[in-house]
């Protein structure tokens, strides 16, 4: 992160249903409350649905009076013929952070997006229909035969970015709604996956559980982070608190990204 810019955290994947803008707020706000910069910007101009759950944030910090971090965000409209790189670096202004949730769809934004990647992190479910994303695998062997067209695109983008720029993208595979069933499967796709990272050049760290609370929290725009302001702390929540706290160690951000992220009181 140099001065004066910030670290772009794109979340990225074509395939919807990953959990992909739940955790990049989740991201956002916990990375707000360790005392970061943060900013946010939505590509998905349709659903917006991170602009949707920080705006929701917003209200309920006002009507509620509660000391919850806000995360300044945008939702970036084509229709305006801004350039995208343009808006990016403005909304990315003045922050440590910038973190960019992408639509489920390939598009030139997400992809120009993705090419300012400093950390480009693809959830996925951990399944093999998810995996097929990124890698094709023989259905007798479970074995990799060969990466599929998502990783040819990252490949394209980092191969871009390194050219331009010089700098190089951690790429991340962030393992969602890891369930404590069907072992056997999950030991299938893990071993699929540290292939196939090898081939291809990602890192493999876990992400969000399968919990109801995730759909729960949207309308009120809080993360798991919030829940001792509104009065609940169950031992399940606790639990889920502890998967976004390794969650947020594992993107190995700099600057001590690893501190465990806690509420923090907001000035005034």
């Amino acid at each position: 992160m140099g001065p004066g810019r910030p670290h772009i955290i794109v979340f990225a994947n074509e395939k919807g249903g990953t959990g992909k803008s739940t955790t990049a707020v989740h991201t956002a706000v916990a990375l707000a409350s360790m005392g970061r910069k943060v900013a946010a910007l939505d590509l998905d101009t349709r659903q917006r649905t991170l602009g949707r759950y920080l705006d929701n944030r917003a209200a309920t910090q006002r009507r509620l009076l509660i000391p919850i971090p806000l995360v300044e965000h945008e939702t970036f409209d084509p229709a305006k013929g801004v350039e995208i790189g343009d808006v990016i670096d403005r909304v990315g202004e003045g922050a440590d952070v910038l973190v960019i949730d992408t639509p489920g769809r390939d598009d030139p934004y997400s992809r120009e997006a993705m090419i300012r990647a400093d950390t480009l992190v693809t959830p996925i479910n951990d399944s093999f229909v998810d995996l097929d994303l990124i890698g094709e695998v023989d259905p007798d062997t479970y074995k990799v035969r060969r990466p599929s067209f998502y990783a040819e695109v990252v490949w394209q983008s980092r191969t871009r970015r390194a050219k331009t720029t010089g700098a190089t993208v951690d790429w991340v595979l962030l393992r969602n709604r890891l369930q404590h069933v069907n072992a056997r499967n999950m030991h299938r796709v893990a071993e699929a996956l540290s292939d196939l990272s090898r081939r291809v050049g990602f890192r493999v760290i876990p992400g969000l559980g399968e919990r109801v609370i995730y759909r729960e929290l949207f309308p009120k725009g809080l993360t798991l982070i919030d829940l001792p302001h509104i009065g609940e702390a169950s031992f399940a929540h606790i639990t889920a608190r502890q998967e976004l706290r390794e969650m947020i160690a594992g993107l190995d951000l700099p600057g001590d990204a690893d501190e465990a992220p806690e509420p923090q009181r907001m000035a005034g």
